[in-house]
């Protein structure tokens, strides 16, 4: 019963037997408290701990081992069950009457990591208490060693992290398990995949050469890697042999070198590996641990996703690259075609003025008529080579602002003005209302035109004859003490559903309500109208509301040091 007793214990609690060639006699002086209400049984089981070299300390109530325990910290407790229902660090022999079921199951639920029958044999007791110690040591190695290793391959993720360079993610991973590991070589290989670059990386100990990188990627190399991927695990080997039964194998090429011990692990994706790296002791055999089997799974993930996502932002990077040149192509070409059409369009509308100002041989009023829908449609074509020069240079060696100080209400009687035959050929009036001060700003007249005739000449070519454009002007002093000049521009036209509205600054972008009947223009007046506002350091707003009308709010600095010159 004795046997079965210590036997289930050590089972339970740790794991692991106690080994047989632990020495009876401490070799170190360990201190051991004891604690025992008997105290017969106690100063037997303190004498024969201080005969074997231990230093011993003891009490015979829960108080005093509370007193010891708060200023030593002992290598062993050995403990009478009555007392065993402590929380402490060190480990603990329990005292236990194996014949009483009482004493058994106290001592069941409590901290106590081996028993022993008491009263206890000298030798048996010290066996126990050197083992326990031996025991409990080595369990606190492997755990040291074990943070560690996690700590090291956690630098390791941290520097995959830290790069998007797919040559230096491997030679981060070859380098890390090196070291780790203490191993004699790593080396890593992708395949050829639509993931992830092919790519090698190797690491070697000093005192040894490089390995033909031709190695590593081959299609024996693919074929384990695809097998392992498959069955989640990696291969591993000690003394040359692998160690699991499983056929997968060592790539020849590898297996050639002859490594002492060495890992295999696959790098994949979904359903297919995408890489293999081996791990590799030439000389020395090890054991693998399960933890370090683990974190280096995880680790190759961590590489596998580094590497993917870095080939993924490559791509990215180049396809931004070639839509950046077929961008400057695009503006170049609208650029020239610009210029080409200008040219001959100057002189159409020179002609068109020489013919209609001829005094000497008049014209018939119905060829005045056909000649004044011309010019309409020629100016119109003017405007549109305008907005799309305007668009082939936005973003592209923009000129700077020519800021001047602009008066407001001036710069709004002139584009109203000019934009008022226009209106009464849609049968719609423009009606300028008068402001309550002459707003001075800074800003870019011939830019600031611009902006006003985009707005006006919308609201004209939307807005339905009998309809009414208004453009107001006025000032506001925000409460931090910015103030703003602000021009709305409204008519009582078609307007835009609300769902559209997100899109009007949109190059090229046109309302349904606009394609549908057939309204005339390009879609880029109000983006260009942005892009200037923008520039201005100014903002533009639109509400509206379908079957209504439309306004449009734009804002600008009153003070100088507000408007941004680019």
């Amino acid at each position: 019963m004795y046997s079965f007793r210590t036997e289930r214990f050590l089972t339970s609690s740790e794991g692991d037997g106690l080994p047989a060639d632990t020495p009876h006699v401490a070799t170190v002086p360990y201190l051991a408290v004891v604690a025992d209400p008997d105290s017969g049984r106690r100063q037997f089981v303190a004498a024969s701990l201080e005969a074997a070299g231990f230093a011993v300390r003891a009490a015979g109530n829960a108080a005093g081992l509370s007193a010891i325990l708060e200023d030593a910290a002992p290598s062993v407790l050995v403990l009478d069950s009555s007392l065993a229902d402590i929380n402490v660090a060190a480990p603990v022999l329990a005292l236990v009457d194996l014949d009483s079921p009482s004493e058994v199951k106290a001592v069941e639920h409590t901290g106590v990591r081996d028993c022993i029958a008491k009263p206890p044999a000298a030798k048996e007791l010290i066996h126990r208490a050197t083992a326990l110690i031996n025991l409990v040591s080595r369990r606190a190695e492997r755990r040291h060693e074990a943070e560690t290793l996690r700590e090291s391959l956690r630098q390791v993720s941290a520097a995959l992290r830290g790069t998007n360079d797919p040559q230096k993610i491997a030679d981060f991973v070859v380098a890390g398990f090196g070291e780790t590991f203490g191993a004699d070589r790593v080396c890593l290989a992708t395949f050829e995949d639509d993931k992830v670059p092919l790519i090698t990386a190797q690491w070697h100990r000093a005192g040894l050469s490089p390995l033909p990188p031709a190695l590593f990627a081959t299609e024996d190399a693919r074929a384990a890697a695809d097998h392992l991927w498959s069955r989640a695990e990696p291969l591993t080997a000690n003394g040359g042999a692998p160690d699991s039964a499983d056929d997968a194998e060592l790539p020849a090429e590898l297996a050639a070198l002859n490594p002492a011990a060495y890992v295999a692990v696959p790098m994949g994706d979904g359903s297919s590996s995408l890489g293999i790296i081996w791990i590799a002791l030439l000389d020395s055999p090890r054991e693998w641990s399960r933890a370090e089997l683990g974190l280096i799974q995880h680790v190759a993930g961590n590489a596998a996703h580094g590497l993917i996502q870095s080939h993924l932002i490559t791509s990215q990077q180049q396809v931004v690259k070639q839509l950046r040149q077929l961008d400057k192509a695009k503006t170049d070409f609208l650029a020239t075609v610009n210029h080409e059409l200008r040219t001959p369009l100057t002189s159409i509308m020179a002609y068109l003025d020489m013919i209609q100002e001829n005094t000497s041989d008049p014209v018939s009023v119905e060829v005045h008529q056909m000649l004044d829908i011309v010019v309409r449609n020629t100016e119109r074509l003017r405007l549109l080579i305008e907005d799309m020069l305007s668009v082939s240079r936005n973003g592209h060696e923009l000129s700077p602002l020519q800021l001047t100080p602009v008066r407001l209400a001036r710069t709004l009687k002139i584009v109203t003005a000019a934009l008022t035959p226009l209106a009464k050929l849609q049968n719609v009036s423009i009606v300028l209302a008068p402001t309550a001060e002459d707003l001075n700003i800074m800003a870019d007249e011939v830019q600031l035109q611009q902006v006003f005739t985009n707005l006006v000449s919308n609201a004209i070519k939307f807005t339905p004859g009998g309809g009414r454009i208004d453009v107001r002007s006025s000032s506001e002093t925000e409460a931090d003490g910015t103030r703003w000049a602000t021009v709305s521009v409204s008519d009582t036209g078609m307007g835009i559903s609300e769902d559209e509205l997100a899109h009007v600054f949109t190059r090229f972008y046109r309302a349904s309500n606009a394609m549908s009947g057939a309204v005339p223009g390009t879609g880029l007046g109000l983006a260009i109208t942005k892009d200037i506002m923008d520039r201005h350091g100014g903002s533009i707003d639109v509400a509206s509301e379908l079957g209504l009308g439309t306004t449009v709010t734009v804002r600008l600095p009153l003070d100088r040091h507000s408007a941004r010159t680019l």
